[in-house]
């Protein structure tokens, strides 16, 4: 005898074809892994523009429920406060695009910066992963307020401060661009909330090649970040995982 099936109803279908696999794709993108467009030049020589960027956003969930933390020299991914970037979406509502920079300084930790050197909790961080590329480029900022102040009052958002406290539940984040106007980081708008950050940049996945040498032109002042940077050498692999430099590996116990 033939059994007749019963043809699925048109919410299962529905379900099927339409809803669950978008719900399965929110669940993996906001609790266990997503990738991250890298939009601008705040975090050359390390990362450039238009990379994309592999983050554990489990890890996120977990330091958000008080098991572990995110480490100094993590490269994190984060909304900034309201006051400092909002974006237009079609002219309906505003919005806070996500940034990528470098966690320096950890809740409780004190940090200064002085000619452009970071000191927390009075060890100074050895600059070189960053301050050799731009010494090269002649673009090393020593004399601006943001590389002599640990807060600037320059976009209205802060006031002036040569030594700050990280409150408890915040973090200090700064980019590793280290020109006068190469990174909008916590010197401008104070430390990130825990709540606002996205998750920690693991590696690099795409472009899968990219142009060894990269040139800056710091003289320039460009809305386009493309305008900023010039390439060129011979090809190599890109994908990588994104460690932590070496001077973030110091006794930082507050003195």
């Amino acid at each position: 005898m033939t059994k007749l099936i019963k043809p699925p109803s048109a919410l299962k279908r529905l379900w099927k074809e339409l809803l669950e696999p978008i719900v399965f794709a929110v669940l993996i993108t906001q609790f266990l892994a997503t990738l991250v467009g890298v939009d601008g030049v705040s975090m050359m020589p390390n990362l450039r523009h238009h990379e994309r960027v592999f983050l554990p956003k489990y890890e996120t969930w977990l330091h958000k429920a008080g098991i572990g933390n995110f480490k100094r020299g993590d490269i994190l991914v984060f909304k900034p406060p309201a006051a400092a970037e909002l974006r237009p979406f079609l002219g309906l509502w505003n919005y806070r695009p996500f940034l990528i920079k470098r966690l320096v300084g950890l809740p409780g930790d004190k940090v200064r910066i002085a000619k452009g050197v970071v000191f927390v909790n009075n060890v100074a961080l050895a600059n070189a992963y960053t301050a050799d590329y731009w010494k090269s480029q002649g673009c090393w900022d020593t004399e601006s307020d943001i590389a002599n102040q640990i807060q600037s009052s320059v976009k209205g958002i802060v006031k002036d401060q040569t030594e700050l406290t990280v409150p408890a539940g915040q973090y200090f984040v700064m980019g590793d661009n280290r020109t006068a106007n190469g990174s909008e980081d916590s010197r401008l708008f104070g430390p990130i909330p825990l709540r606002d950050i996205a998750g920690r940049a693991a590696a690099v996945i795409w472009p899968i090649m990219r142009q060894e040498g990269a040139k800056y032109n710091c003289a320039i002042q460009s809305q386009n970040p493309s305008d900023y940077v010039t390439t060129s050498g011979k090809s190599i692999l890109n994908w990588r995982t994104l460690q932590r430099p070496e001077t973030f590996d110091q006794n930082f116990d507050a003195k």
